[in-house]
């Protein structure tokens, strides 16, 4: 099981970015999905998640800015990031909490991390 992420990048405070992550690999289902951030020399943080049911968290921090989704089908989440400051400047990871097809092993799983920038 690989998760996959994408979208970082560069932008403007103000600005939108929007960020994906697939699963992919020997899948059964997977539960919450969710993104996390790390700053240099800090804890990574919740950021937002959502369960398979769509019910969704929200750090205070990025609530009524940013917004997570998922299509199921695709076994993908996103976040939609809006109204970006300078201090959502962080390496963007995704998570996922999967149950692998066959041995219905339950795992959490983590992407690679994207860097997202605000800066002018």
């Amino acid at each position: 099981v690989q998760l996959q992420a994408s979208g970082g990048g560069l932008v403007q405070p103000g600005g939108s970015l929007r960020l994906s992550c697939a699963a992919s690999g020997s899948i059964f289902s997977i539960y919450v999905m969710g993104w996390y951030r790390q700053d240099p020399g800090k804890q990574r943080e919740l950021v937002a998640s959502i369960t398979s049911t769509s019910s969704t968290n929200y750090a205070d921090s990025v609530k009524g800015r940013f917004t997570v989704s998922r299509d199921n089908a695709k076994n993908t989440v996103y976040l939609q990031m809006n109204s970006l400051k300078p201090e959502d400047t962080a390496v963007y990871y995704c998570n996922a909490d999967i149950i692998r097809a066959w041995t219905r092993v339950r795992s959490t799983y983590w992407g690679q991390g994207t860097l997202v920038t605000v800066s002018s």
